[in-house]
């Protein structure tokens, strides 16, 4: 099995919950747009001053999206 990464962006402030859901929207835009074979996306409230959108993708195809959609960090995506 491949190694998959969760990149991911972060927002804070206390327009971070809205900002983070909307951007989940951008995203499964560009995925639709450059038909990516990607179905995890979403976004996650951690605090009324924080939030972060995210997409889960193929560790061979990280680099990629990293430099086309700079996201803030990335981690080590473990299935539930």
């Amino acid at each position: 099995m491949t190694r998959k990464i969760k990149l991911i962006w972060d927002f804070s402030g206390p327009a971070a919950a809205k900002t983070a859901e909307h951007h989940e929207k951008h995203l499964k835009e560009y995925i639709a747009i450059e038909e990516l074979d990607l179905n995890i996306t979403g976004f996650q409230h951690v605090s009324d001053m924080h939030s972060f959108a995210f997409m889960v993708t193929e560790e061979s195809s990280m680099v990629i999206l990293r430099d086309a959609l700079k996201p803030h960090r990335g981690e080590v995506y473990e299935e539930q």
